[in-house]
């Protein structure tokens, strides 16, 4: 390993924070310099996690008529996206959802809703059920993403078993006006506070690509640090037609592979799990995020886009000498 970047791993190993400037080498890094810092982001990430990766996957359960104005979502009304538009799937569908994600090696299974928020109601006893259901029929870890959350509906969801909340930041909070204007940033920071108030577990994480810095790219990972997430997914835009940022251009596989590497730094502890627009912006180099410190990779399909096919997806995993956790 590079002589320069041992005390770096040491440090992020240690917990001690790693500074805007260390963040910042390591986004504009190339060539054998970044080959460096991926090597030693492996080396943190098997510190913790060994060879050891977590598998997950997500249904729809809920998809279009979004009042949010996010500009890379399909799922928006106020965008001109073709994506399905349907309510809330029944608890049958949300349980056979999970027992095949089970059945593909998922470790955790999301059943993400479009909207704001989920209010008490018939659809909020719907989820409750499901989770019931999941966690007698299953034991793959049930999560759930309901947008903005309140404290009684985050104990309700514990009492029901779910694990995992799941609430995106989607980018720094400089940034944020310049993606959303719906809502206010505080109230995804309050989100994900009150989850962990409740008991559930936090997977908060962003997108990229959006037209942000790098010092944003930074920014969005320090706050992750200071909120104490439990896991982060992170994402790579794949322009959607109809949407503000159809035209945005896609990030280079080596720019994934230094956000990857750099969130292995900066929260060494945490699961990082690679998510949306992992085929389109890696490419050839999917098989590279473990290296990069990635300790998870979600599979099948996404909330409006197709995921690649599963015994690819295997096979690679096969290729990369990685354990799946069950």
């Amino acid at each position: 390993m590079n002589e320069k970047v041992k005390p770096l791993v040491a440090k992020s190993i240690r917990g001690d924070e790693i500074t805007i400037d260390e963040s910042r080498r390591i986004l504009h890094a190339k060539g054998a310099e970044l080959t460096a810092y991926m090597a030693g982001a492996h080396g943190i990430k098997e510190h913790y996690f060994a060879d050891r990766v977590d598998l997950c996957s997500i249904i729809n359960a809920k998809s279009g008529h979004c009042p949010e104005n996010c500009s890379f979502c399909a799922q928006s009304l106020h965008h001109q996206a073709e994506v399905p538009i349907y309510p809330l799937r029944s608890v049958d569908e949300i349980v056979l959802g999970a027992m095949q994600a089970q059945r593909n090696g998922s470790h955790c299974y999301g059943i993400v809703t479009s909207g704001t928020r989920i209010k008490p109601g018939d659809e909020f006893s719907t989820l409750l059920s499901a989770l019931r259901r999941i966690n007698r029929e299953t034991t793959i870890a049930p999560s759930v993403s309901l947008g903005i959350l309140d404290a009684e509906s985050a104990k309700a969801l514990f009492k029901a078993g779910c694990k995992t909340y799941h609430h995106n930041l989607e980018t720094a909070r400089s940034y944020f006006p310049q993606i959303c204007t719906t809502h206010d940033y505080q109230e995804d920071i309050e989100t994900i506070i009150c989850a962990k108030k409740a008991g559930l577990k936090t997977c908060c994480g962003g997108i990229f690509g959006l037209g942000e810095s790098i010092e944003q790219r930074i920014e969005l990972g320090m706050i992750l640090r200071e909120l104490d997430v439990d896991s982060v997914p992170l994402n790579f835009l794949s322009p959607v037609a109809g949407t503000p940022l159809q035209d945005a251009k896609m990030l280079s596989p080596m720019d994934c592979l230094r956000i990857i590497c750099l969130y292995r730094y900066l929260l060494p502890d945490k699961h990082i799990t690679v998510c949306g627009g992992r085929e389109k912006n890696l490419g050839e180099f999917q098989s590279a995020i473990f290296m990069a410190g990635a300790s998870g990779m979600m599979i099948g399909n996404y909330l409006t886009t197709s995921g690649r096919n599963h015994a690819v997806d295997e096979q690679m995993l096969i290729n990369a000498e990685v354990t799946i956790n069950v």
